[in-house]
């Protein structure tokens, strides 16, 4: 009998095993693939915040980013920056080992290739079906925690609804020709309601992806194409990896002995698919809550709910906010973007909001509301009359 079962060794399911057997409790980590981090499908860019908040990126980080350039449809150039180091890129393979591995010092138990493909509830315990190494077996454990990462069938069996809206996003790891800035590229026909980008990990490789509505793959080969055509990367011939990003939550991430944490729960930036730093402060506090129940020997689903209630208090109005905004920009023609550009440039939008305290890599909000202030005379170009969410804008 395990104290808790966690299913998925990502870095909400790390560091959930790594609070609690840092408190002498019995966990047993269960990973699908036979690799901790791998596959790969993250960019890796945590804002400052989340560097500062959670120091468990030692060994992981590769560089830190202090400016970007954005580019309309037509090529319009913004640059933004800061004197301070605003995000880091991190070896996301690497930081999901590192922090595996500081979890497995605590004593939490770790289970390759193995895939869990059921969940019972019971009265005194979680009964987990895990096939695996050519064979079927079960644990029990007292709680199970679902960190499994975006598109798991376990919380649609356990009655907890299902994210009803999401986007593939595809990338690939090429080699470059110099070049340390990001690039970040707003184009309906390069990305389809979404956006594109371009991130120098080192001198000589970058990460270059996008998210969108239609056929990613084909979009991802033509900026590919694109980019090579400019010089930018050394080959457009590169393996594709792919993978789906939730854009809004699960309607219920827990029940009876059991959470839901990270992108399985849909704890992820509507504006820009980032799922570390929400998801680690999620993870805490369903670590917190867990705790609790074990100090207390309370399992009850009033204290589970309890977990619910402050991740959304957490992160609640930023994930519709940021929803808001992307359903917004899906409406925009690349004419409308070009405009938008235009008046940010013209106006100084952009210089302001830099200055502006309001601004910050990881809380996205304030920063909308305030951008769709000062395009106030061109709302005609989202076709709204009132803010869905009823924010005063």
């Amino acid at each position: 009998m395990y104290d808790a079962l966690v299913i998925g060794a990502g870095a909400a399911g790390n560091y959930i095993g790594y609070r609690l057997a840092s408190q002498g409790y019995k966990v047993l980590v269960l990973e699908e693939h036979e690799q901790i981090g791998r596959p790969v499908h993250c960019t890796g860019i945590i804002g400052a915040e989340c560097f500062e908040r959670f120091p468990l990126f030692e060994g992981a980080v590769l560089r830190g980013v202090n400016s970007a350039k954005l580019f309309s449809p037509s090529g319009r150039e913004l640059r933004v920056w800061r004197d301070s180091i605003q995000a880091y890129i991190v070896d996301r393979a690497a930081f999901d080992r590192v922090l595996a591995e500081k979890a497995q010092r605590q004593g939490a138990q770790y289970l390759l290739s193995s895939r869990v493909h059921n969940i019972a509830v019971l009265d005194d315990r979680v009964r987990v079906e895990v096939e695996g190494q050519g064979r079927e077996t079960v644990f029990d454990g007292k709680t199970a925690v679902i960190a499994s990462g975006f598109g798991s069938q376990l919380p649609p069996k356990l009655g907890l609804g299902r994210i009803d809206d999401l986007v593939v996003g595809a990338q690939a790891e090429v080699r470059i020709n110099g070049g340390d800035e990001i690039e970040v590229y707003f184009d309906q026909e390069m990305a389809t309601g979404f956006l594109a980008w371009f991130v120098p990990t080192s001198e000589e490789r970058a990460l270059v992806g996008l998210f969108s509505r239609r056929k990613p793959g084909a979009q991802l080969r033509n900026l590919l194409s694109s980019l090579f055509r400019q010089g930018k990367i050394a080959s457009p011939e590169v393996d594709i990896t792919y993978g789906g990003i939730p854009l809004r939550p699960l309607p219920k991430t827990y029940r009876k002995r059991l959470l839901v944490v990270g992108d399985a729960a849909g704890q992820v930036k509507p504006t820009s698919g980032g799922g570390i730093y929400y998801g680690l402060l999620c993870a805490e506090i369903a670590a917190d809550t867990l705790l609790q129940a074990f100090s207390a020997n309370n399992l009850s689903p009033k204290l589970f709910a309890s977990y619910e209630k402050k991740w959304r208090k957490r992160i609640g109005r930023e994930l519709r906010i940021g929803y808001l905004a992307r359903r917004l920009y899906e409406r925009l023609s690349n004419h409308h973007l070009d405009q938008i550009f235009d008046i940010i440039e013209s106006r100084g939008i952009h210089e302001a909001l830099l200055k502006s305290p309001d601004l910050s890599f990881d809380w996205h909000g304030d920063v909308i509301l305030t951008g769709l202030r000062h395009l106030a005379p061109w709302r005609h170009l989202f076709r709204w009359d009132k803010n869905p969410l009823g924010e005063k804008v």
